[in-house]
């Protein structure tokens, strides 16, 4: 399925495409797969002014979902994480954005990248593989074009920034740090280094020590550190990116993979490999969380195959703080937003006053 068949995923240098809830529901019908349960496929995508949506929104009273990451308070633990969300305001047409505890825009270079040739996604067991080969508009043009639209709603948006050298994620924030209407920056550190033969920067010590340690002096907002999973030591790294300023950790990015057509003896990716996500990777993600949460002592955001509120109370108990949804994404462009009501209903049904509680509550997890 190629990415011009997800018009809620267009990137701003394209013509904009409004979003219908006759397009919607095509692109739900026409992608049905197999690992996502709970969701009906026929069901009708409803704008975000009508009674239906009010009716998902409706919430049980007395549950606090609060969470803090370090000075930020959310008012849930329900993030949308970047690459699966647009810039954000894609998805308002659909989505009620003010329900969300925060979104991470599309990852932000200095300058506008093309991305990876197509095709870009495939489906496989438990999730999908793809590879975007970080498309986007440019921070500049995020800058005048997206973010005085985000500036609109009450949630914590958050910029995701990325570059090929240690000076590239400097200038980005620089750019980023004269606007308003950002809660936080989110460093991707799973890049290349093009300064360093290439080495990508999150299985390196060394190298997350100097991109977050330069991030953090050019940097006035909170600086999160989103992880590459495929390191050898989680909690070596988590802890070199806390003692160099990272004031969150999310854990963790997408895992490499391969997915190979038997037939052609080609990839099903223009760019042969890519990066696998959805239900898949949970578990392994899972003890990812809970190995960093044995080290550090800042928050950490579980990212990786949540689906539903269960998924949710698992990474938290784990030592999450919060969580970001992604692929889930792809299936029910709501994904969000519903995970919101789903957890307050489970937080009543489980008699849990004040969801944070929940966090590192594993029995044998450190006590904080």
């Amino acid at each position: 399925m190629g990415r011009k068949e997800l018009p809620f995923f267009d990137d701003a240098h394209k013509a904009p495409h409004p979003s219908t809830d006759q397009r919607a529901n095509a692109v739900a019908e026409s992608y049905k797969p197999t690992w996502f349960a709970g969701l009906d496929p026929h069901a009708k995508l409803t704008p975000v002014t009508s009674p239906e949506l009010a009716r998902i929104a409706e919430r049980p009273s007395g549950v606090d979902l609060r969470v803090r990451i370090g000075t930020i308070l959310l008012q849930n633990p329900v993030i949308a994480a970047s690459g699966t969300f647009g810039y954000g305001v894609e998805f308002a047409p659909l989505v009620d954005l003010n329900r969300l505890g925060g979104l991470v825009v599309k990852g932000l270079s200095l300058e506008p990248m093309a991305g990876s040739p197509p095709p870009r996604m495939y489906e496989t067991t438990g999730g999908m593989i793809n590879a975007i080969g970080l498309q986007n508009i440019g921070v500049r043009a995020f800058v005048t074009e997206k973010l005085p639209q985000l500036r609109n709603y009450c949630t914590a948006v958050i910029a995701n920034v990325f570059g090929r050298s240690v000076t590239e994620y400097v200038e980005v924030i620089r750019v980023l740090e004269d606007t308003d209407g950002l809660a936080a920056y989110e460093l991707n550190i799973s890049c290349p280094n093009v300064e360093r033969g290439g080495a990508e920067y999150g299985a390196d010590p060394v190298l997350v020590a100097e991109v977050v340690g330069r991030s953090r002096k050019a940097s006035q907002r909170p600086l999160w550190v989103k992880l590459s999973p495929s390191v050898g030591n989680i909690g070596l790294i988590s802890k070199v990116a806390e003692s160099s300023g990272a004031d969150a950790l999310v854990i963790a990015n997408t895992y490499p993979a391969l997915c190979l057509n038997a037939h052609t003896r080609r990839s099903h990716l223009g760019s042969t490999s890519g990066g696998l996500s959805g239900p898949a990777i949970k578990p392994i993600t899972l003890r990812l969380v809970h190995d960093a949460y044995q080290v550090v002592g800042i928050p950490i955001i579980g990212l990786g195959g949540i689906e539903n509120s269960t998924d949710t109370v698992e990474y938290m108990i784990a030592g999450a703080s919060a969580v970001q949804v992604g692929t889930a994404h792809f299936v029910d462009p709501r994904a969000s937003e519903r995970l919101v009501g789903d957890l307050e209903a489970w937080c009543r049904r489980e008699n849990i006053r004040e969801i944070s509680g929940l966090r590192g509550s594993l029995e044998g997890n450190r006590v904080v």
